[in-house]
């Protein structure tokens, strides 16, 4: 199972100057097991702290986070995370690295390289698995991560604007790569993104954050059929929900930059 609930979500913590910073204030979601959700809001809204507190790398001020009905306090291997920076290990070839968590898990050494090679396989680096992240583009590293991620076996995937770095093209591959891995394991995503089109691309249901303090402005059902192609974005039922999507976060964005002007 890899079902994910938020309720009330506060957080609060004191910037620099010694004032009081609100956030999150009183967010809630719900992704059920195996969906793929997206979240998409102006920058500095708390996307990226919804994450880690799904995470359990950071301790909410109020509210709670569930896994399947369970709190969540602190991080744990059924969930697993991909940032945008690769998080490699340089010493470590690419097979190694999707292995390391494997062995780390108990796992014998043939079981864990035989596991990473399937994930090494379906990010299609077959003929990388003995390459070092110096000797990959940014593009291929990011494959590494996310088969590492994979060959965990967690129950729920946060990413965090794991594109975010990549050039168009790139990330327009990656993004067909994560579709298609997603159609075939079906794991619970939550997904982080500025980017409207790649949210409605990916997702199955939307969640639009407002500006700080971050909440759900809007849930959208992205009931699109897979698999999914790029001709998908000039149809017009895509369209009409980018609008939709746009004229939700104009009046935020516009909020942010008054807030810290």
């Amino acid at each position: 199972m890899g079902t994910v609930t938020v309720e009330s979500l506060d957080l609060r913590f004191t910037s620099r100057n010694g004032g009081q910073v609100i956030a999150l204030n009183n967010l809630s979601l719900s992704v059920p097991d195996k969906q793929f959700a997206v979240i998409v809001g102006p920058s500095g809204c708390g996307k990226s702290s919804l994450l880690d507190i799904i995470a359990g790398l950071k301790e909410p001020s109020g509210g709670v986070c569930r896994l399947d009905g369970r709190p969540i306090h602190g991080p744990g291997r059924e969930r697993g995370m991909v940032f945008q920076n690769y998080s490699l290990f340089p010493w470590l070839t690419v097979i190694k690295n999707v292995a390391f968590g494997l062995s780390l898990q108990g796992k014998s050494g043939r079981e864990s390289l035989e596991r990473a090679r399937h994930y090494v396989n379906a990010v299609g680096l077959a003929k990388f698995e003995n390459a070092y992240p110096t000797q990959l583009s940014g593009g291929m590293k990011q494959r590494v991560a996310i088969a590492r991620s994979l060959a965990n076996d967690p129950e729920v995937i946060l990413m965090d604007e794991p594109f975010g770095a990549l050039d168009s093209q790139t990330r327009a591959v990656m993004q067909q790569l994560l579709l298609g891995i997603w159609e075939k394991e079906h794991k619970t995503i939550l997904f982080v993104t500025h980017d409207i089109d790649e949210a409605l691309f990916l997702g199955e249901k939307v969640y639009v954050m407002s500006a700080r303090p971050g909440r759900i402005i809007d849930t959208i059902s992205v009931d699109f059929a897979h698999p999914r192609s790029y001709e998908l974005s000039t149809e017009p039922a895509f369209m009409d929900l980018k609008r939709r999507i746009q004229h939700s976060l104009h009046g935020e964005v516009h909020k942010a930059l008054s807030d810290a002007a």
